[in-house]
Order: structure tokens, then sequence, then C-alpha cells
């Protein structure tokens, strides 16, 4: 009996410890957190080069109203080899579609995060190939991570809707129009014809291979399976409810909903997206999650074990750093 009360006492213990060891660390990340995220853009990051001009010109803001109907944000780093399939793929539907809405317009915006290959060349030579009205780089000085590439790309934005599709060309291009349709569902405004009206409605549609799971789990070690599970559990415990799959890299925004979100997120890597998501769950912004097609494409920059660990770290800091108020939301919905 002693034994036992022994053990529990130490475990009474241990758990006190523990408590007081986390309200001092909540307590010093509070007092040491900016509130608000502060975002780094160098003066050279802010102007695209045209290529009718060949000067430079400056990016719009994501502030400044909607003129044209779709913006795809593509971030890249070192992705010379793959780039130009996705590009090939996205372009090629979306000149047919112009096809059947002359009035349509889009823009591809390739943000190379710090790369060192020819990312930049290759971007701009389709730039050279279809416009700079249709197609721009922005190029960052220096690496900022996938969520911060994201953002910079979306800030210097035109459309209606925003779209951000991973340079990999993991998903099919065409599956957009899925995404569209539900949006359309839930803003009860065709962009097409009223960009206007839809750029002001509130509504986020994402991709998602969560019916692909079971293909992918039989693919997979179990190594990673069991680092994909415990994502997951701690996506769950964490932060976004309800979402099946925080991750794939083809998600489409309001510009509405893209200003309110990206002008609050805080995470420049990986776990960007569950940040996106999480922002928006706490706003109300309605989310839907729509099934994809996806392949799997030879190249990824996640490195299995040290991606995920961080990862895992981002999702509890997120969720401590907003629980205990380090972390604010000022862009609020109407």
């Amino acid at each position: 009996m002693e034994v036992f009360s022994f053990f529990f006492y130490i475990i009474f213990q241990v758990l006190c410890l523990g408590i007081i060891l986390l309200l001092m660390i909540s307590l010093i990340i509070y007092f040491v957190t900016n509130p608000y995220p502060i975002i780094e853009h160098f003066e050279e990051e802010k102007t695209y080069r045209d290529n009718k001009t060949k000067t430079r010109m400056k990016f719009p803001s994501i502030d400044d109203p909607q003129s044209i109907n779709l913006s795809i944000v593509v971030p890249a780093y070192n992705e010379e080899e793959r780039l130009p399939a996705m590009l090939n793929e996205a372009l090629q539907f979306l000149e047919n579609r112009l096809q059947q809405y002359p009035t349509y317009k889009y823009e591809i915006i390739i943000v190379s995060d710090g790369s060192r290959d020819k990312t930049v060349e290759v971007a701009e030579n389709y730039m050279d190939k279809y416009g700079s009205e249709k197609l721009r780089c922005l190029e960052l000085i220096k690496n900022r991570g996938k969520g911060g590439a994201v953002r910079l790309g979306v800030q210097s934005s035109r459309g209606s809707l925003i779209l951000f599709a991973d340079a990999d060309g993991a998903s099919k291009f065409e599956d957009i129009c899925k995404l569209e349709e539900a949006l359309k569902d839930k803003v009860k405004y065709d962009y097409f014809k009223e960009p206007n009206m839809v750029e002001n409605c509130h509504g986020i549609a994402i991709g998602s291979r969560a019916h692909l799971e079971k293909e992918s789990l039989a693919k997979r070690s179990i190594f990673r399976n069991i680092l994909m599970f415990g994502f997951h559990f701690l996506v769950w415990l964490f932060t976004v409810k309800g979402i099946k799959d925080t991750q794939c890299g083809f998600k489409l925004f309001t510009r509405k909903s893209a200003r309110t979100c990206f002008k609050n997120l805080h995470v420049n890597r990986w776990a960007f997206d569950v940040e996106l998501l999480y922002i928006a769950q706490k706003l109300n912004i309605p989310i839907t999650e729509i099934p994809v097609r996806w392949t799997e494409i030879d190249g990824s920059k996640v490195t299995p074990v040290l991606s995920w660990v961080q990862m895992g770290c981002d999702l509890g800091l997120i969720w401590l750093k907003y629980t205990i108020g380090a972390w604010k939301l000022r862009h609020k919905t109407d």
C-alpha cells in the first residue's frame, strides 16, 4: 500500500511541476511574443519585370479591389525541373477556358522562395511567352518558407478568387472546377459574371486527398504511417476540427477570406495550412473540403522525420499562443 501511495505521490509531484513549468513558459511566451504577424517584405520584392516595357513594375495589393477573375499563387523553391509540367497543365486549362469565356482574366504568380537554381529563369521564360498580365514572378531575396512565400504571393494578387497550388503539379489542375463550384454554392454568386460580388464574400474550398488514404497507407512504410496518424491526431487535438486533409496544396479563397486569413498568419513553414484553417474556423469563415485527384511526385522538400517533428511543435505552439492570447486575431469577419 505504501508503494502505491509513494508512486501516486511521485506522479502528483511531477504533474504539479509540469503545470508550474507550463505556466512559466506560457507567461514568458505571452510577454515576448508580438500578438500580430510581423511580415518581412523587402523593397526589391514589391516589383516584377514587365515583359513589354522591360522595366520593373509594382505589384498590386490584396487591399485593392479585384481586377481579374482568378489569381494562382505557386510557391517554388528550387523547382526548375518540376515547375514546367505544372505550368503547362495549368496554362493549357486556363487558355482553353478563355475560348469559352473571352472576358475571363487570370494570372499566375510564381513565388521563387530564395531559389538558387533556375526557377526564376524558367518562370520568366513563361512570362515572355504569355505576357506579364497572365504570368508574373515574385522573386524573394531570401527563403521564407512555404507559408511565407504563399502569403507574399497572395498579398500581391489581383483575383476575385485566389488559389494556391504546389509547384510539383501533384493535384490535377482542372479539379479547380470542383472548388469553384463549391464556393459558388457558398457565396451564391458566379465569379465568371460577378467577380466584384464574389470578392466581398467569405468562403474557402480546399482540395482533399482523404479519399485516397487506403491506397496511400498500403504504399507508405509503417513508420511514415505512424508519423502521419500522429500528425492528424495533433491537428485534431490542438487546432482544426472536422477537416480530414489540412495539408493538400490546393486551396481556393475568396479575396476577402484570403485577405483576412493571410494577414493573421504567423507560421511560415509547413504547418501554415493548419493555422490558416484554424484562423478561418475561429472567425466562422465557411470551409468546404472537396476530393481531388492527386499523384505523388518525386522531389518533395518534406523530410519525413524533421518536417513532421517541426510541424508537431508548430501545432502545439499555435494552440498555446492563441489560447493564452499571445497571438490575436485583428481582422474580424463582417
